[in-house]
């Protein structure tokens, strides 16, 4: 791969007049310590009111000045120890001058960076201590402390200065437990208007009262009390939303995934594996649906929000599609009994009408989804990663962008980026994996999400697969390259970035 030249002077120029100030060359080292922990002035352009504060943006904010701020999960740092970087939001939108790195040797953040824990594996959000300010939520899967079950989840706590107020570790309540961390969510599960905890293991889903947990070893969370789940069966992750109706109904419903067995579908075992099930003042799990069990597919994402404005929030899911590795994604509505209940799921990938691209074998079209409103126009939309896309002879990459409607997906003004399109800085090369990681946040304050894609596989100068993460910006036409941000772990202190993959891992 050639040597990338992602800014250079005349494009910092471009980048300030459009609004999204990315001083990379002036971006030093990151501190190490509490200094690294309070983000630097956001300046006068910060200080512009950004539009009123939805759920979704409350939850994103650390520093509570208003703006959703972006966490990235780096748990290759370290020989895999792991880290995240989080990167301020403002009216200017971010900057590595506007971030912070947490370790597990950040001061106050509980535990010792190790070689294999891969902190950072899984990040998430939310007010776990009930202060007003949004606290980050890092999985450690595979963190091993002597006489524990593998796995622990940390929560560092927000604040008006940043994530400067240390954090606590949580770890697995039983001792046939493993992998806890694996993921985790932040909702309201009782529906008594109090958000809380939940916690997803290889095999268990575990959820906290509202009580802020202590990480003392006195908080003792609650398991499904229809473990509906099979025996066999390895969860990757948990989603929370309104599946069976608005907000107002109280509580939230719940989506785990992963795969049973092998994975691989065969002979009847493995395949992927996703279900739902209603939260509420009764048997957690007891009202469930398994959507999809031991198909020879794989849910390798998932998100949710709501596509046709209807008051339910929706599921979207990326998938391995058979054999060839071109990939889907299918979009499961919600309703008033829940997921699956109302209008049939569709499917969508690069053969369909209005769907720019064109199905490939391994392209991995839904490697990774992400769903917000770019436009502003109370429609979630869609960003697909699709990152073995052909680009210019050879598998760079790319992100398609499909947008909502009042009739579910449209097939009108969908997009498509990558690094060979006009305004996206850098050039598509084989094996960059443009699209490996998206994320939807509105980090500006202007009602509408921006798009940070990320390329896994980007080389900085000779260091290979140290990854990079570009910041398209929302209209109300849809994502635009006017002033299109970048940057890459080198820009937050990061070094011995080889395959350090920076951007593999985004909130969800």
């Amino acid at each position: 791969m050639r040597q990338r030249t992602l800014v250079t002077a005349a494009t910092l120029t471009a980048l300030a007049a459009g609004g999204l100030v990315v001083p990379l060359a002036a971006a030093g080292p990151a501190a190490a310590g509490p200094a690294a922990a309070e983000p630097a002035a956001a300046g006068p352009a910060a200080a512009t009111t950004p539009s009123p504060q939805d759920e979704k943006t409350a939850r994103e904010d650390f520093n509570g000045d208003g703006y959703a701020d972006v966490a990235i999960g780096v748990p290759e740092a370290g020989g895999k120890a792991g880290a995240v970087v989080v990167t301020y939001g403002s009216a200017s939108g971010v900057s590595p001058s506007r971030s912070v790195r947490v370790t597990q040797d950040t001061a106050g953040v509980p535990g010792v960076a190790e070689a294999g824990d891969q902190f950072g594996e899984n990040v998430t959000s939310g007010d776990v201590n009930h202060d007003g300010y949004a606290d980050l939520i890092v999985g450690a899967p595979h963190e091993k402390v002597d006489g524990k079950p593998d796995g622990s989840l940390s929560i560092v706590w927000g604040g008006a200065k940043g994530l400067t107020s240390g954090g606590i570790a949580l770890g697995a309540p039983t001792a046939e437990d493993r992998n806890f961390g694996e993921g985790a969510s932040f909702s309201d599960l009782d529906g008594d208007g109090t958000a809380q905890l939940q916690v997803v293991s290889g095999r268990h889903f575990w959820w906290y009262s509202e009580v802020p947990p202590q990480g003392d070893g006195s908080d003792v969370p609650l398991p499904l009390e229809d473990d509906f789940l099979p025996d066999d069966v390895q969860l990757d992750g948990v989603a929370a939303g309104h599946f069976s109706g608005g907000s107002g109904n109280g509580n939230s419903d719940y989506v785990v995934y992963g795969k049973r067995g092998s994975g691989d579908g065969a002979g009847g075992g493995g395949g992927d594996y996703l279900a739902t099930f209603r939260g509420g003042p009764g048997d957690i799990g007891y009202h469930h649906d398994v959507l999809s069990d031991g198909g020879a597919g794989t849910t390798r994402s998932v998100a949710a929000g709501d596509i046709d404005k209807d008051g339910a929030t929706d599921l979207v899911t990326g998938e391995q599609a058979g054999g060839d590795g071109s990939g889907s994604v299918t979009v499961w509505w919600g309703a008033p009994g829940g997921l699956g209940t109302g209008r049939e799921p569709v499917g969508y990938d690069q053969t369909d009408a209005g769907v720019p691209g064109t199905a490939e074998d391994g392209d991995r079209f839904g490697a990774d989804v992400s769903v917000g409103d770019v436009t502003g126009d109370g429609y979630a939309d869609i960003a697909v990663g699709v990152p073995s896309e052909v680009v210019r002879g050879t598998d760079a990459g790319a992100v398609v962008l499909l947008k909502g409607s009042a009739d579910g997906v449209s097939a009108t003004g969908a997009q498509l980026f990558h690094q060979e399109t006009t305004g996206v800085p850098g050039a598509a090369e084989d094996g960059d994996r443009f699209g490996s990681g998206v994320h939807l946040a509105d980090i500006d304050g202007d009602g509408r999400a921006d798009l940070f894609a990320a390329a896994e596989g980007e080389d900085i100068g000779t260091v290979t697969d140290a990854g990079a993460v570009w910041v398209l910006r929302g209209a109300s036409s849809g994502l635009t390259t006017s002033g299109v941000a970048s940057f890459d772990a080198t820009d937050f202190g990061f070094t011995g970035a080889a395959g350090l993959r920076f951007g593999e891992v985004f909130d969800h």
